[in-house]
């Protein structure tokens, strides 16, 4: 059976600006730094995406920019669903995946990016969830249609912030 990996992204440290619509929020300096750090990570990790789902949100976008700039740019597709949908909304268009692509990353929201990787490997996961610019990488194997909840372990994860102050 093929390999398969899902990495979940939350998106980067973002601004709190007053009178701007919260999708057009966008990343603060340290999210920036934050995104570059976790990209060079993603890149070293050996699981940097064939597939990008991304929410069309501003922060979540400039979370991808800075991230693709360590491994290149990979094929993204923009979701509304990313933006206010749930971690049922997110298994949804990991099992919609076409077989050819083996690694997907979904660069989101919490707190549905977390109860998404919760779905995926609950006895895993973090009573905090994935802080901002928090990665989560799961493996299984099978086709994207087979992946349901409870079958996509944790392998490894990564936070900017952390790997920055060690």
């Amino acid at each position: 059976m093929t390999q398969r990996t899902i990495v979940l992204l939350r998106h980067a440290k973002a601004e709190q600006p007053d009178r701007v619509a919260d999708d057009e929020r966008g990343l603060t300096p340290r999210g920036h730094s934050d995104a570059a750090h976790a990209g060079r990570w993603l890149a070293a990790s050996g699981a940097w995406p064939e597939l990008v789902i991304c929410s069309p949100a501003r922060r979540t976008r400039q979370t991808w920019q800075e991230v693709s700039a360590a491994g290149g740019q990979v094929p993204a597709r923009f979701e509304p669903v990313l933006y206010g949908g749930t971690a049922g909304d997110l298994l949804d268009l990991v099992q919609r995946l076409d077989d050819q692509v083996n690694r997907v990353l979904v660069v989101g929201h919490n707190p549905t990016i977390s109860y998404f990787s919760a779905l995926l490997d609950p006895v895993n996961a973090s009573d905090s969830g994935l802080q901002t610019c928090g990665i989560a990488v799961h493996r299984y194997a099978g086709t994207w249609t087979g992946c349901v909840p409870e079958v996509a372990p944790l392998v490894s994860a990564y936070t900017a912030r952390a790997a920055k102050v060690n």
